[in-house]
């Protein structure tokens, strides 16, 4: 089991200091986050190549972002939010597929993105096209030997597995978001695990709170202070035979987040040695 944080890529310039600030904290993996194609040049991939392998970090995903308006709510969020909102379903598809390029010439096999608030009702004209537009991503990304992981939040897991199930490709996963299944009130990860465990290929440990009204999103904590059981968590994926990458997001700003990381690490890392051994 390798720990890890998500770094955001949105300047080339302050990625040196990123990197270095990742290996003086002690970890060599992280998901690489970025929602700015015009950074996913042949530059900028040549800069991020020997930074990584100055520093001796491995990236484990590629976070691929899209163009386009995007709101974190209840309400906007189902008309703004990935490939579900159809006049935006063109234009993202291409983003998915410039960034799994990206991702691909800089040695990454696993690339994760929020698809939207997939219809619940699978008799919902807009389930079948979006469909669609998942698998033709998926089979670009095929070609390029590439697995397109589903970032958990916006939709039960009951509905991440139907749409897997529709676009019958080989190559989709699970990026197990822990908080978020909270905050949009959707499930509980442990509990979601027997519906998708299978398909989890990444892990963002986040900690949350559920929602208290029906507009806004529940509030992300520090690890250990919200509803996430991780104990029982990495008992189930222990289970399931997971032993791949934890990454830790903790999305805030300042000294706070890096006193939060520091607490998940050890946190995080107390439990595993426990459930897993070593």
């Amino acid at each position: 089991m390798k720990i890890g944080v998500c770094v955001n890529f949105d300047e080339i310039d302050v990625m040196s200091r990123k990197f270095k600030d990742l290996k003086s904290e002690g970890f060599d993996n992280c998901q690489l986050i970025s929602w700015k194609p015009e950074l996913w040049t042949d530059e900028n991939l040549e800069i991020l190549k020997n930074l990584t392998e100055e520093n001796g970090i491995t990236i484990s995903a590629f976070w691929c972002g899209w163009e386009g308006p995007c709101v974190w709510n209840f309400y906007d969020g189902q008309i703004t939010l990935g490939l579900v909102p159809p006049e935006y379903r063109t234009m993202r598809i291409k983003n998915l597929c410039d960034g799994a390029d990206f991702a691909h010439r800089l040695g990454v096999k696993n690339v994760v993105t929020h698809m939207g608030f997939i219809p619940e009702n699978p008799n919902d004209p807009q389930f079948a096209p979006f469909c669609v537009a998942v698998r033709q991503v998926a089979e670009h990304l095929k070609k390029n030997n590439q697995n397109l992981l589903f970032e958990t939040g916006q939709e039960t897991p009951v509905t991440m597995l139907r749409c897997f199930e529709k676009v019958a490709m080989d190559n989709l996963g699970v990026n197990l978001d822990t908080a978020n299944v909270i905050l949009y009130g959707k499930a509980n990860p442990v509990d979601a695990l027997d519906v998708f465990g299978k398909y989890v290929m990444n892990i963002h440990a986040k900690d949350g709170l559920y929602p208290t009204n029906g507009h806004d999103l529940g509030s992300e904590v520090r690890i250990g202070d919200g509803k996430v059981d991780f104990k029982a968590l990495f008992k189930k994926l222990h289970e399931l035979r997971y032993d791949s990458y934890v990454t830790i997001e903790r999305e805030i700003e300042g000294e706070k987040q890096t006193d939060d990381i520091r607490h998940a690490k050890k946190y995080l890392g107390d439990i595993i040695a426990e459930v897993y051994g070593g």
